[in-house]
């Protein structure tokens, strides 16, 4: 005798069918899971017997065997509990032989039978819709996997209700979607008193999407300006929402299915792994540039994070998405992100001007942010030096525009990007100037004369290089869009220059 259901394995955020196959022969009693299962799934053997003796259901006095195929795809966690004790029930007769057809099904089991939540259910949803598939998911997971549109869902409480409704003894109603929920309460960028370049950097890098870095002493406001970006970035599109909720399932960060428009905005400490940031792991979870995606990614104290883990955001800053490789396979995440870090000038934190200042000024600083690699730094559009807030500066009354006038102009930016790209280009409607490439940014970053020299001018002093070229054609089309102006010209090309990072002080001297 034999039953099968069917499941998913989850690659990244895609979810891969998997076939749960169970099957009664004779010899000795034994319960066998095999089919390339980790700890956490072999131990599902144990799961079902108690969630079955907590029902008052005794296991077959045979030879258990449950195949997960395909064979050779890897099988992670505790979502295959209930597939299998599915199966064994299909096996023994308890459910109709046919009533999981056209069903696919996941979830941890107690040992009293409730049926406990797992992470993964709006992917696993959406795998099971593709498949023409029914999901039967946990209570708990049901208003999550509702988000998945035409896909039916099933969230039974327990293993013994389920049984009863494909008995015909008690009828699950459909779960509705999760509430759609208000973010955090943003900062508004009103309680930021002088630092005006570093706020015009900030409303350059909102608008366009650019990465941006603030240099300056403690207290200069470098965290709080960076804390207050969210407020004046436009909430997710559809896609991006849905995007960005697979991650956040897959992670486990979704409670009771409510999903939010507010961008992501990730700030782990400078202490993290390189697996922390970028992913991996011993089940390749999501790192934190990844569950930053569509979102903002922060990192405070930059030069204190580990240099291998800072590097390895380097290809994820510029391809969108991380690969982690394992031996057995390659694990793909999403991980397009908007970069803002904050530093010191140097360890002692002052740099080498002005009161406190460094006394081994300037190898201190040299030093300091030399730990920072240059290919990292080459991949920032915007390089703002914070001078130290003074006390004239926190005399001044509150500033009369706010995050609600700055995100207006933003929002305002964005539109002009999106149908400029559309018009240039259908189906790049959603490409911000911080992400152009190829054709398009060549159409849309015409130079005329003398911006070209002076960008040129640039380049062969050294100033930047082919990254920095084409960073600055974005950064300086982004400027040209705030202002409203149809083409780029040298005042524009002037400004992204002037907020390129450079090594040494003065490096631009001659140039603009």
């Amino acid at each position: 005798m034999a039953a099968k259901v069917v499941t998913v394995a989850f690659e990244g955020v895609e979810a891969r069918r998997v076939d749960v196959e169970v099957q009664l022969t004779g010899g000795n009693i034994a319960f066998a899971v095999v089919g390339l299962a980790d700890k956490a799934v072999a131990e599902s053997r144990e799961r079902v017997r108690g969630a079955f003796a907590g029902l008052g259901l005794s296991m077959p006095g045979k030879r258990i065997v449950a195949n997960l195929a395909p064979a050779d795809l890897p099988k992670e966690g505790t979502h295959f509990d209930l597939p299998i004790a599915l199966a064994v029930l299909g096996v023994m007769g308890v459910i109709p032989p046919d009533a999981l057809d056209g069903w696919a099904a996941m979830g941890e089991l107690s040992l009293d039978g409730r049926i406990v939540a797992c992470a993964g259910a709006l992917p696993a949803a959406m795998a099971a819709g593709a498949m023409d598939l029914g999901l039967i998911c946990p209570e708990a997971c049901g208003p999550e996997a509702a988000w998945a549109g035409g896909t039916r869902i099933l969230a039974p409480r327990s293993l013994v209700a389920l049984i009863n409704h494909f008995r015909g003894s008690q009828v699950l109603g459909p779960p509705v979607p999760g509430p759609v929920i208000e973010g955090e309460r943003v900062r508004d960028l009103r309680d930021v008193k002088g630092q005006e370049q570093g706020k015009r950097a900030l409303e350059i890098a909102a608008a366009g999407g650019h990465n941006l870095l603030f240099v300056g002493p403690p207290g200069s406001g470098k965290s709080m300006l960076a804390q207050r970006l969210p407020g004046l970035l436009p909430p997710l599109t559809s896609q991006e929402l849905l995007e960005t909720s697979m991650v956040h399932s897959v992670a486990g960060l979704i409670a009771r299915g409510a999903l939010t428009r507010a961008r992501p905005f990730r700030s782990p400490h400078h202490s993290a792994s390189m697996a922390a940031l970028t992913g991996g792991g011993l089940r390749a979870k999501p790192g934190e540039v990844s569950l930053a995606h569509n979102g903002v990614l922060f990192l405070d104290e930059l030069p204190e994070f580990g240099v291998q883990a800072l590097d390895s955001l380097r290809a994820p800053l510029e391809t969108g998405e991380v690969m982690v490789a394992r031996a057995n396979a390659h694990i793909r995440y999403p991980a397009r992100v908007q970069l803002v870090a904050a530093m010191n000038p140097c360890r002692c934190g002052h740099g080498g001007a002005g009161r406190g200042a460094c006394g081994k000024a300037p190898r201190c600083i040299r030093d300091y942010q030399g730990r920072v690699s240059g290919p990292l730094i080459d991949r920032i559009d915007l390089a703002v030096d914070m001078p130290a807030v003074t006390a004239a500066d926190l005399a001044l009354p509150a500033a009369s525009e706010g995050s609600a006038e700055v995100a207006a102009r933003v929002a305002t930016a964005r539109r002009l990007q999106a149908d400029r790209a559309e018009d240039l280009m259908p189906g790049t409607a959603e490409t911000l100037n911080g992400r152009a490439e190829g054709e398009l940014l060549e159409r849309i970053c015409a130079l005329d004369e003398a911006g070209r020299a002076l960008l040129a001018k640039a380049a062969e002093a050294g100033r930047i290089s082919a990254r920095g070229w084409t960073r600055t054609l974005r950064l300086s089309r982004t400027i040209a869009d705030l202002e409203g102006a149809g083409s780029v010209k040298r005042v524009h090309i002037a400004e992204a220059l002037a907020h390129r990072r450079t090594s040494t002080a003065g490096e631009m001297e001659g140039v603009v």
